[in-house]
């Protein structure tokens, strides 16, 4: 509109002016618009070169801002100014529909970062990137598709959950974890020693015996640590959301304002395979801390999922996934 208004005005109005110049206007007008539509078939060239990446997996937490990597790359390495957008789910929150970035000069790789924040659990996927660019005149905008593989997993949100059971990882009064004394003398093997009168004869090593030609005693110590395992129902009536009267929430604070809900402490909408993932990770961390083994197995009519009981971040993981 600019340039329509700085030359093709000026010149119809000095040809209706003045007869003798209305040749020379029409030249000069029909050469702006030769000019545009060269501009225009040039236009997708303006996006050559230009590609955008986004990591494999990334990992998200519900109700939680977080931010994307994207990685520009900029074969060209020549100044550019680029639109983006990226076709987000449903599920997940972006503050903004689309960003402007500026590629420097003499830089291959640029890097930009894109907050979001997602309302639901779940695997999700980014497929592509739309990427607007401007003719190399700038008369015209030129739009691409790209292609991306980002799969988006989001994790229940424990950081909530976590402040109203911090109670249950603490060591005071008659709150949180305590060590107790086991009675009894276990069933895990510890070491041998000789026979002492009074030891049951079940208690015997017999092969250790023959070799030796003494009796030799079995010692057993408590079991130090335990096998849990998680069983959760992943049905389909699992689905079904909670009733407002189920809700269980902790004491508000003294000042009287509400108490705070987090996914052990569901509104209205949560589903009851929400509460059962969110206690299972709860569980996890509370083993973890213990130093026990922790499992999970997941079913419907059959068994869906088997994951062995060990312990570590990695295992941890292997379970939250």
């Amino acid at each position: 509109l600019i340039w329509f208004a700085l030359v093709v005005l000026p010149f119809a109005l000095l040809g209706a002016i003045e007869p003798l110049a209305a040749v020379v206007s029409l030249a000069c007008i029909g050469g702006f618009f030769l000019m545009v539509l060269s501009d225009a078939v040039a236009a997708p060239s303006g996006l050559n070169g230009i590609s955008v990446e986004l990591p494999e997996v990334v990992r998200l937490s519900k109700d939680r801002e977080t931010m994307i990597e994207l990685r520009i790359r900029n074969t060209g390495q020549k100044r550019k100014q680029l639109r983006l957008a990226l076709a987000f789910p449903r599920a997940i929150d972006s503050p903004q529909e689309d960003a402007r970035v500026e590629l420097p000069a003499a830089s291959e790789w640029s890097r930009f970062a894109w907050a979001c924040r997602p309302r639901q659990r779940g695997c999700f996927a980014l497929q592509a990137v739309h990427v607007e660019g401007s003719s190399p005149l700038g008369f015209w905008a030129v739009r691409r598709k790209l292609p991306a593989r980002c799969e988006v997993r989001v994790y229940p949100n424990l950081f909530s959950d976590r402040k109203s059971l911090a109670a249950l990882f603490l060591n005071r009064s008659a709150f949180g974890m305590h060590a107790q004394r086991q009675i009894g003398k276990g069933r895990e093997f510890e070491k041998l020693r000789e026979y002492v009168p009074g030891d049951g004869y079940d208690e015997i090593h017999w092969k250790a015996t023959a070799r030796r030609g003494k009796p030799i005693t079995k010692v057993f110590q408590i079991e130090k640590t335990q096998e849990i395992y998680v069983v959760i129902d992943a049905s389909r009536l699992s689905a079904r959301e909670t009733v407002p009267s189920s809700k269980f929430q902790v004491p508000g604070p003294p000042d009287g304002s509400a108490p705070e809900l987090g996914t052990l402490n569901p509104e209205p909408g949560t589903s009851t395979l929400e509460r059962y993932i969110t206690a299972a990770l709860m569980l996890g961390l509370a083993a973890e801390k213990q130093g026990d083994l922790f499992g999970l197995v997941t079913f419907t009519d059959k068994v869906q999922n088997f994951v062995r009981a060990k312990n570590g971040k990695v295992h941890y993981g292997t379970c939250r996934d």
